[in-house]
């Protein structure tokens, strides 16, 4: 099981990547197409057409990490969002769901406190919200 510290961000690509591309392409990709920083230490999460391989990029302080998966059989779920975004954020538990081919869209998200990105989490609390893992 991965566990990851409460700052650390992690993003999935909601389209298809070309998993031939290793550290320089995926975090080019990260940079330009969305906007974000490779080196922030956040993790994003890629997965190929077929929906069999994932790879995960991180920077890991003095360089870049890949953490890879193949399935030999199955797909992974790709996620669809409603305004067509190229990356979405996740929470560790939706990786581990994925990574473990449970179907978030059919999972329900129980009430919890969550903090506003904006404000301070003491004063701000979110309604419930389902997965954003959908087909």
């Amino acid at each position: 099981m991965l566990s990851f510290p409460s700052n650390v961000r992690l993003y999935l690509a909601t389209e298809p990547v070309d998993l031939r591309r290793s550290y320089d392409g995926l975090s080019a990709l990260v940079d330009g197409k969305f906007g974000r920083q490779a080196m922030s230490g956040d993790l994003f999460v890629f997965l190929n057409r077929r929906a069999n391989q994932v790879r995960i990029l991180f920077w890991d302080n003095d360089g870049y990490a890949i953490l890879m998966k193949r399935l030999e059989q199955g797909t992974f779920r790709r996620t669809k969002t409603a305004d067509g975004e190229d990356l979405v954020e996740i929470d560790a538990g939706e990786l581990a769901m994925l990574l473990e081919g449970i179907d978030a869209s059919k999972v329900t998200r129980r009430r919890r406190y969550r903090a506003s990105k904006s404000s301070h989490p003491a004063t701000t609390t979110q309604a419930p919200t389902t997965l954003p893992l959908q087909t």
